[in-house]
């Protein structure tokens, strides 16, 4: 066989695989195919594996689109936060997923992520951990390690911006009272809200997080800035200091 040949035989031979994986969508009526099926019947009636499989639009010689999907969910323990939470190298060692397929599924989780941000309003009152939670819940739930971000707040408990302050390791992250001070003072805010997120799942505080809480609030309350909370982040949900009077204004003990 000629170089020319086996060129050729080659190239049929991946036409053919093409065309057995593409019959496997293509011999499912049009109500189970994933595009089809959004069309006609909406965007509920769709699986999340499913929905998955259209922003994928293509297969693999081994897998179709539909079961790329699957896998997916799958490889995630069919969480998609646990999806979102991983990062475009993390999904492209996953097998058929390269860096234009990755880079769509974070943008459509991205997306997701500020639609939830937006539903709350551009300035919401944070006068409740579950507004905190709603904000930097989908940025902290799933962390393989701790961060610790601030929310600057006006004289009417409205956010007027936030940040991440610290990245760290998986159970521990710097807590920079200094930093965390000068930043509030250049945004000009009249309160503030410290949130930070524990990856071991387990929600309540350390004693180095009161320790740490506790001095913040003398620090703050130095230059007229209210500590307002303090939330601990974990999958399962969230703790507020905000509770614990003595520890979110020690001076009250």
């Amino acid at each position: 066989m000629s170089p020319d040949e086996r060129q050729q035989f080659i190239g049929t031979l991946h036409l053919d695989l093409r065309k057995k994986r593409d019959m496997k969508i293509k011999e499912l009526c049009n109500d189970d195919r994933p595009r089809e099926k959004m069309a006609s019947r909406g965007s509920e009636a769709l699986s999340n594996s499913e929905l998955i499989a259209i922003l994928l639009r293509t297969g693999t010689q081994k897998k179709n689109v539909l079961e790329m999907g699957q896998e997916l969910m799958k490889q995630a323990g069919g969480n998609l936060i646990t999806l979102a939470a991983m990062s475009i190298s993390e999904l492209c060692r996953m097998e058929g997923i390269g860096p234009g397929k990755a880079i769509t599924l974070a943008a459509a989780f991205e997306l997701g992520r500020r639609m939830s941000e937006e539903s709350i309003g551009t300035n919401p009152c944070m006068n409740s951990p579950r507004n905190v939670f709603r904000i930097l819940g989908p940025h902290l739930r799933h962390l393989d390690h701790e961060e610790c971000w601030a929310i600057y707040l006006n004289t009417a408990n409205r956010m007027t911006g936030k940040e991440r302050i610290s990245s760290g390791g998986f159970n521990s992250t710097l807590m920079d009272n200094r930093f965390i001070l000068h930043k509030a003072l250049e945004q000009k805010a009249a309160g503030l809200i410290i949130a930070h997120n524990h990856p071991s799942g387990d929600m309540y505080p350390s004693v180095a997080d009161i320790n740490a809480t506790q001095e913040l609030s003398r620090g703050l309350k130095a230059c007229g800035i209210s500590l307002i909370d303090h939330v601990i982040i974990s999958a399962d949900g969230y703790y507020s200091f905000a509770d614990e009077e003595s520890v979110i204004h020690p001076s009250a003990n």
